[in-house]
């Protein structure tokens, strides 16, 4: 039997979130939630106020596919090295800075259109800063994993959270703000300035030491098997199927060799864990919104106690994780995640009645990030230094489908059973998690536990 881990004191827990790597990821976490609002919700604002129809508003919502397929570009920035940058900056930075790039030309266009009279351009704009935004996520993810060793992945991931979340209040709340003291074009030109945040950052902070791709390519089994087969043909179509196997073919193969038989297993948990909060998403303003909430009331309970709670329970889980390893907060995550559903199932019975909306919040709030913190720590244990772009772009996208689509049937749900059962149906969707996290736990190669600081 393993012997049972050796716990880091409090004290060394908590020192970790003063390490520079963690403290980073503040601010790329920042400029990884700064874009996102600016082509949905915040863009849907400045649309609608601008007399756009809705009808063709709600076209622009499939923006945000381009987030839920990322994997699909994601080899290309996990070992296609750019001229100049790569040189200059490093794989993990270059690719940042072109990403930002692409977000303030988008952001800096859409501020010189007028909405009515320019409505391709506008979705043309938005579609840059939505593609520049997701690649930025791939870059900053792998720059993540490759900075730091596993027991920190979740102090950086609680602080990245944290920094996301002041993104996301600045291109939500900020953003409307300046559009209602000058305009919208200033709002937007403001928050192409905010960029400047994550391009201080990239610029400031080193790459992360890692083997260089050409090193890589010729010590992947695969690869080399690939060019011993093809002897004789013209050299680049040896160069770019040498390429292509070491970006797409190996990162999977690599995932499925190291894992075996519990890979699938694996992969499922993946898929479920954040099925039960997800899933229940969608319902979670209507259900407000037909006890009788205000939207004041919904807004201020939301921004106030649900983004406090979403950053303490991500500090939290961050600060549990290093103290007691990944295994068995994994287990509470999921336990968590689950059954604050319950109250939403509570809330839908009483009524109208605030204390109740505030206690469903808090508890959700403080759930969802504890479980992010651990879970994102989780897939990052999960990746292979060699592919942390591309495994990484796999999983996180891999963990939204299946409750996103899910989510599209709650409210015949809600209309056929009522809004008590659809809560109850989500607190059950999280079981399968449990259980395959309690497995999880049990197996320490797939779970690392905290390690004690050296004095």
């Amino acid at each position: 039997m393993p012997s049972p881990p050796v716990h880091r004191s409090w004290r060394d827990a908590l020192s970790i979130y003063l390490q520079a790597p963690v403290i980073t990821m503040l601010f790329l976490g920042f400029s990884a939630g700064l874009p996102f609002l600016l082509v949905f919700s915040t863009l849907s604002a400045w649309l609608r106020s601008e007399g756009v129809e809705v009808a063709a508003i709600g076209f622009f919502a499939w923006i945000g596919m381009l987030y839920s397929i990322k994997f699909f570009w994601a080899p290309v920035v996990d070992r296609l090295a750019l001229p100049g940058l790569t040189r200059a900056l490093g794989q993990r930075r270059g690719w940042m800075l072109l990403a930002q790039a692409m977000i303030v030309t988008g952001l800096v266009g859409l501020s010189t259109l007028d909405p009515v009279s320019h409505l391709p351009l506008v979705a043309g704009f938005a579609l840059l800063v939505a593609f520049g935004s997701a690649t930025q996520d791939i870059a900053i993810d792998a720059f993540r994993i490759e900075s730091a060793p596993e027991d920190t992945q979740a102090a950086m991931a609680s602080t990245y959270i944290i920094g996301y979340r002041g993104g996301l209040l600045a291109a939500g709340a900020g953003a409307l703000y300046v559009a209602s003291l000058a305009s919208w074009e200033a709002a937007y030109l403001a928050m192409a300035a905010l960029v400047g945040v994550g391009v201080v950052t990239v610029l400031l902070r080193p790459e992360p030491a890692r083997l260089s791709l050409t090193t890589q390519l010729i010590h992947e089994p695969r690869v080399r098997a690939f060019l011993r087969a093809s002897r004789g043909r013209p050299r680049l179509l040896r160069r770019l199927g040498a390429w292509v196997t070491g970006a797409i073919v190996c990162p999977f193969t690599d995932f499925f060799s190291r894992h075996r038989h519990r890979a699938l297993w694996l992969l499922l948990f993946v898929a479920v864990f954040r099925i039960s909060d997800l899933a229940m998403a969608s319902m979670a303003n209507p259900l407000y919104i037909d006890l009788g909430f205000s939207l004041a009331t919904i807004a201020n309970v939301t921004n106030v106690f649900g983004i406090a709670m979403s950053i303490g329970g991500g500090m939290l889980g961050g600060l549990l994780v290093a103290r007691y390893g990944i295994g068995p907060i994994l287990v509470l995550g999921a336990v968590a995640a689950a059954l604050t559903n319950l109250l939403f199932v509570a809330l839908a019975l009483v009524g109208d009645r605030l204390p109740m909306l505030v206690m469903a919040i808090v508890g959700d709030n403080l759930a969802n990030g504890l479980a992010s913190a651990v879970f994102i720590a989780f897939l990052s244990s999960l990746t292979a230094r060699a592919y942390t772009a591309t495994q990484y772009a796999l999983f996180s996208s891999l963990m939204t489908l299946p409750g996103k689509f899910l989510s599209g049937f709650g409210g015949l749900v809600v209309a056929g059973q009522g809004y008590a059962t659809f809560f109850l149906v989500s607190t059950a969707l999280g079981l399968p998690a449990i259980l395959l996290a309690i497995w999880i736990r049990r197996d320490p190669s797939l779970v690392p536990p905290a390690t004690p600081r050296s004095a």
